[in-house]
């Protein structure tokens, strides 16, 4: 069987879920490579080349179904590529033995944002508008540093987070931080380029999920207001949890 078509398929699941629910790529595709055997930074360096084909392929699906909003796009992705930067430069900088402690601790982390969001605020109306000019800023910043870093994770910050204190409409929020990934996954990626040398990036790896993600990102863009949110939330979040906990635990 061809190398890269296990992973297309891992490609083309992650973002059935990353499309519904407006995160998830990054954490189950770098769990699944982390399990595999590679390294943090080369686990979250294929990712983030991945992404750049699937988050195009997401942005301009949702772009086309008029999920998308312009100002929070903006607002968003520039900070949000700044902090990948950062986050991505960071990761490669560290020995082998941290990086991996660190980004499966970063993904366990975000594996219990992913359950306590969709099991204690799935119906939590959203009454909270933020005034502050830079909030958006700082929001993408972080969500960009965490992602890079962690191997995914901008959508488990970003999106709970924009539902949670603003009022703008779940399937725009959803639309608009899978659009402002593509600039994240762009900046982690030259940022991972600029440190290769350190990196033996599985090329396999990244066509395949690439492929799966790309081919997969039309049909979770129709599917977003039918699936069920909060169960796929949970059933996913557990599922990161045991196998990042499980990675711990054994060293």
């Amino acid at each position: 069987m061809m190398t890269w078509l296990p992973f297309a398929l891992a490609g083309a699941v992650a973002q059935l879920v990353d499309g519904s629910l407006g995160m998830g790529f990054g954490l189950t595709s770098s769990t699944l490579l982390l399990t595999l055997g590679a390294s943090a930074a080369v686990a979250s360096a294929a990712v983030h080349f991945a992404e750049i084909g699937t988050t195009l392929a997401s942005g301009v699906s949702h772009w086309h179904r008029e999920n998308v909003d312009k100002k929070i796009l903006i607002r968003l992705a520039i900070p949000g590529g700044i902090g990948a930067a950062l986050g991505a430069t960071f990761l490669a900088s560290i020995d082998l033995t941290n990086g991996r402690i660190f980004i499966s601790t970063i993904l366990l982390l975000l594996g219990f944002i992913l359950v306590y969001r969709h099991i204690f605020q799935a119906n939590q109306p959203n009454l909270v508008e933020i005034s502050n000019p830079n909030y958006l800023t700082y929001l993408g910043f972080t969500g960009g540093f965490i992602d890079a870093s962690g191997g995914g994770g901008w959508g488990p910050v970003v999106t709970p987070t924009l539902m949670a204190t603003t009022q703008t409409e779940p399937r725009k929020i959803i639309g608009t931080v899978s659009a402002a990934e593509f600039i994240v996954a762009v900046c982690a990626s030259l940022a991972f380029l600029a440190n290769i040398a350190r990196l033996d990036i599985d090329w396999a790896a990244v066509g395949g999920l690439a492929l799966g993600g790309v081919l997969m990102a039309p049909i979770a863009a129709k599917l977003v207001s039918w699936l069920p949110k909060r169960q796929l939330g949970i059933f996913v979040g557990i599922a990161i949890i045991l196998i990042n906990g499980v990675r711990l635990i054994g060293g």
